[in-house]
């Protein structure tokens, strides 16, 4: 062991009279502790419902899109979805059309947003079938279409499985005294995501009725491209757009919500900068704490010096004690936090309720980056702690010291 850590030790241990010097080291290491676990938890529980965000976004949408601009649409979508398949990474591709309309149950209405999707492809860029909690993805019932409705949507219209319900569609009305297209459906699943925004809103239709519905002819308003790895969506998008010509343009799934994703890692990161304070407190601890050292081992400083240690060893014996207070108070902050996150996970203390949350516990992700990051933040505030007294310390002269204390 160096013997300069063997004399910070020594000083963390002192006994008898210096004993409210070691009370208060002590205390700092249970600062930066308890900073350090509570960093790791909220950076964990963060990540969890960043996780579980983004799967149920992602899971009901597309990695990336492929669409035109002025909403033109895509008449050779067939062939537009074979070029799309033979890219690297794409595992799925499937048309699309989406449009705003009004949905009609008795007397009760509710503006509606319409997904015609293709029944034959939709498994391949969707998750749908899986987030069906009463009937199934049909759309085809009792001789009517069939659609599929959010369950907040659902339950705002007061319909149930089998009901029929009449769709409005703006496409058509060219004047004050035209009237708008019109159709009659078999509600035949009700889904639920978990995000609000696609439960309370979205209704799913076949494609061949949104075209005809919507009066789009031939075309279809874009492909949806699922890929083996969303993370790869800017490196396929650049592929895909090489092989199309204007208009043609493609969107991951980042661009789609940039807005949320972004705010999503700005509050992560904003949430470390906050709780880093705690601790920074624990740092001014440590700051005071080795404050009171260099007044009480004025003798045992002198003597070093007069013995030949120079100011950069005093100083060292010093530092190395902010820096065993920040590793130590580090190493058991990561496993108090690492013990609650996996307990969370295991055990699932902290339970949320379901028909709110779509989740039965609070989500809990550990990334070994973040654990990472925490335990390097404890240790470089520990040790800026220890820079001012220990340089202090190290401008003790040593005759005054040895003379101060006789």
């Amino acid at each position: 062991m160096r013997t300069d850590v063997y004399i910070a030790l020594r000083y963390l241990r002192s006994r008898s009279h210096s004993g409210f010097v070691s009370l208060i080291s002590y205390l700092s290491i249970g600062g930066v502790t308890i900073g350090v676990a509570a960093l790791i938890i909220v950076l964990s529980v963060m990540n969890g419902f960043e996780t579980e965000v983004r799967a149920r976004i992602l899971g009901a949408d597309a990695h990336v899109r492929l669409t035109t601009y002025a909403d033109r649409g895509i008449v050779e979508w067939s062939e537009a979805a074979a070029i799309v398949s033979q890219v690297p990474h794409v595992i799925g591709v499937s048309p699309y059309i989406f449009e705003k309309g009004m949905l009609r149950h008795q007397s009760t209405t509710e503006g509606v947003m319409i997904r015609g999707v293709d029944p034959q492809t939709l498994a391949q860029v969707s998750e749908l079938p899986r987030h069906i909690v009463l009937g199934s993805a049909r759309f085809e019932q009792n001789g009517l279409p069939g659609i599929v409705l959010g369950r907040f949507l659902a339950e705002r219209l007061g319909v149930s499985l089998g009901d029929t319900v009449v769709l409005f569609s703006p496409a058509g009305m060219t004047s004050t005294f035209s009237a708008p297209a019109v159709k009659q459906f078999s509600l035949t699943g009700i889904f639920q995501t978990g995000l609000f925004e696609f439960d309370d809103i979205i209704a799913y239709v076949d494609l061949t009725t949104a075209r005809a519905l919507f009066q789009r002819g031939e075309r279809v308003d874009g492909l949806e491209i699922k890929l083996d790895d969303m993370y790869l969506a800017d490196q396929v998008k650049r592929e895909i757009e090489a092989k199309f010509d204007q208009p043609y343009y493609a969107q991951t799934w980042f661009e789609l919500r940039r807005t949320l994703f972004s705010w999503m890692k700005i509050e992560k990161w904003m949430w470390t900068t906050i709780l880093s304070l705690v601790i920074l407190v624990a740092a001014f601890n440590i700051l005071s704490t080795l404050i009171m050292v260099s007044m009480e081992k004025r003798r045992d400083i002198g003597i070093l010096k007069a013995m030949g240690a120079r100011d950069r060893d005093v100083a060292r014996i010093f530092s190395a004690q902010g820096m065993i207070v920040g590793i130590v108070g580090g190493l058991l902050g990561t496993a108090l936090g690492f013990l609650v996150c996996y307990g969370q996970l295991r055990f699932k203390w902290v339970s949320l309720p379901s028909d709110i949350y779509f989740l039965d516990a609070l989500p809990v992700k550990m990334q070994p980056l973040d654990f990472a990051i925490v335990i390097v933040i404890a240790i470089l505030l520990s040790y800026l702690g220890a820079v001012y007294p220990a340089r202090k310390a190290s401008r003790l002269s040593p005759v005054d010291a040895i003379r101060d204390v006789g």
